[in-house]
């Protein structure tokens, strides 16, 4: 029985299901989002934070094409820290910690109160499908709505299992019900379905924590927000003294790692119950402990979970161990050793479908009108299921009023990159985003993603005409301002008298604007956000255009022979990762090996100057 129709249906209330449901809505489209659990809608399953290393870019991203997640944390945040500044602007990144129960409710009353969004409590089981496209949705108690296109961000829930030491549990979070029906779907429409595998830490009673005995952890003052457009608008800084929490730190120690090594056979990763794919960057202490035996400690941060609540994450703990033993390893580190567990720490192993099987678009290749996002695609992390949850819900959207898909390019954006890497490379593990995996990180910043994406914002009328004449006014004044500073010059003194250099050229010898009004007595920009981006463009300038000569260069090489009895363990600059998957693949030439899965252009580039094809 059809009850209504939508024009496009999104199924889960995630980080994906979210931005995916608010773009369709905001586009226009009459949209759904059915959940498990309407309660939940933007629950943080695992760490209590948005952004970090990369990631940090993406949600300015999002913020800059019309999306919610940065207006999110700035509301909700309780500490805030801009991660890398000891090294250079590109791969700068913020951080946030959350208070999850109130980002929880934010995200869920901007769902409820957006216009042409309904949400509806209720199992997805089956996708009707009838000449190659999407057709309606049918849930568990066999009503169907009919729809013109789909958005899928299932995320850990499609036939989820949690393993806590021997015992398995069905589910997609503790305490929470798996979704099934659909696995069944991508079975008959011939969809490959792979398992994964991801896990989540203890969480412990802070009154039970001796802090005294830990290192502490400020934010950043003035604190960086995430959001263009959280006041003051026009900037990417709070102003100084918002209140903030701190987070600790404490370490592992070798009664620790004995405690692990003595119950190794009852974690299921370790005993033969998880047959799913775990994450290479984000994995359990068991794996850390198994893989780098020499490591005396590791470093733990104990994350609180909010104001109002006495958990608190600590972040490098996750496992699989028994719930009894987790109480002993846990009370083996310092500070911990009287700590009183509230949720046991677990393993979940899930269904996904291969990227691969997906266009840049996020539309799937066999069926017209099925759009896939989130950790369905095999990624981890709150920022890349909403990254890609933003770009699905756009084409679903765009799909429904039978207009031309977006995509997102390589160049332009880190969303890109993730969604170039996932349906070109495909993913052999949980696939994490890093700067390292651009070829354009020096351009690709996250001081500009409002001046590289806010055209296409406001063009799909996710930013509103008002915001776009902002951001071009601003645009404007950074050209005048790095016109003006590339003609005017100052006479600088050295041992062979003075010497004349432009302000522009200033800028690439260590010099900054505020120097340049002390020292020279010149005017600056007074807008905060101009003075900031006229100071990095111009020192980052030359850099770019190398990065884009040498990119092109890179193209070039792609057909470059890779010799057959190479040794890879003799090659200068590979890491790890990238040692073992040459190894494994063997790839015959160097545009094979940058198509393997992990492999960055920092490799590629590292290859080509052993084989002696770039100085």
């Amino acid at each position: 029985m059809v009850i209504d129709e939508f024009d496009v249906v999104v199924i889960g209330g995630g980080h994906a299901g979210i931005e995916a449901a608010l773009a369709s809505a905001r586009m226009g489209a009459k949209t759904a989002m059915f959940v498990l659990n309407a309660d939940t809608i933007g629950q943080m399953s695992c760490n209590p934070a948005i952004g970090g290393i990369a990631k940090g870019i993406v949600v300015r991203e999002i913020d800059a094409l019309g999306g919610e997640m940065g207006k999110a944390i700035d509301r909700t945040g309780i500490q805030f820290k801009m991660l890398n500044t000891r090294k250079g602007r590109a791969v700068w990144s913020p951080r946030a910690q959350a208070d999850k129960k109130r980002y929880r409710d934010y995200m869920r009353h901007v769902c409820e109160n957006q216009e042409n969004l309904y949400i509806k409590q209720e199992e997805v089981v089956d996708i009707v499908v009838r000449n190659g496209k999407v057709e309606a949705v049918r849930t568990s108690l066999g009503v169907e709505y009919k729809t013109k296109a789909v958005v899928v961000t299932t995320g850990t829930f499609l036939n989820g299992v949690i393993y806590i030491g021997d015992r398995m549990i069905p589910g997609g979070r503790l305490g929470e019900p798996r979704s099934e029906g659909l696995s069944d779907f991508y079975r008959r429409h011939d969809f490959p379905l792979l398992r994964f595998k991801t896990g989540t830490p203890a969480r412990l009673d802070k009154r039970t924590i001796d802090f005294s005995a830990l290192e502490r952890a400020p934010g950043d003052d003035p604190p960086p927000k995430f959001s263009f457009w959280t006041e003051p608008v026009g900037t990417y800084w709070f102003e100084r003294g918002k209140p903030q929490v701190d987070c600790y730190i404490t370490y592992t120690t070798p009664k620790t790692h004995e405690i692990i090594r003595k119950n190794l056979h009852r974690t299921a990763l370790y005993g033969g119950l998880i047959r799913g794919i775990g994450p290479r960057y984000c994995p359990s202490i068991e794996d850390k402990i198994v893989k780098f035996p020499d490591k005396e400690r590791h470093q733990i941060f104990l994350e609180p979970e909010g104001l109002d609540t006495i958990e608190v994450y600590p972040n490098g703990l996750s496992t699989s161990l028994p719930e009894e033993v987790q109480w002993e390893m846990y009370r083996s580190i310092p500070g911990l050793e009287n700590v009183v567990l509230i949720r046991p720490a677990y393993a979940i192993e899930y269904d996904v479908v291969p990227p691969t099987e997906l266009f840049p678009t996020l539309e799937t290749k066999k069926i017209r009108g099925l759009f896939h996002a989130g950790n369905f695609n095999g990624t981890t992390g709150y920022e890349e299921a909403a990254g890609q949850g933003i770009v699905a819900g756009i084409n679903a959207a765009l799909r429904a009023f039978g207009k031309e898909p977006i995509y997102l390019r390589r160049d332009e954006s880190y969303i890109g990159v993730m969604i170039d890497d996932l349906t070109t490379k495909g993913v052999s593990e949980p696939y994490r985003l890093f700067t390292s995996r651009s070829e354009y990180r020096l351009y690709l910043r996250q001081d500009n993603a409002i001046l590289r994406l806010a055209k296409l914002g406001r063009e799909l009328g996710l930013l509103s005409e008002e915001q776009y004449k902002l951001v071009e006014e601003l645009r404007k004044e950074i050209e005048s301002w790095k016109e003006r500073y590339k003609k005017e010059s100052v006479s600088i003194p050295s041992g062979e008298g003075a010497r004349t250099y432009s302000i522009a050229t200033l800028m690439t010898m260590n010099y900054t604007l505020e120097d340049v009004k002390e020292k020279f007595n010149k005017p600056i920009p007074e807008h905060p956000y101009v003075r900031e981006e006229v100071e990095i463009q111009l020192k980052y300038e030359p850099y770019i255009e190398r990065e884009k000569k040498l990119n092109e260069k890179l193209k070039k090489l792609e057909d470059t022979p890779i010799p057959p009895d190479i040794d890879y363990d003799k090659v200068p600059g590979l890491t790890k990762e990238a040692r073992e998957k040459l190894k494994k693949f063997k790839p015959l030439t160097v545009g094979q090996a940058s198509r393997i899965d992990g492999i960055t252009p920092a490799t590629i580039t590292a290859l080509l100057i052993h084989l002696g094809k770039l100085e």
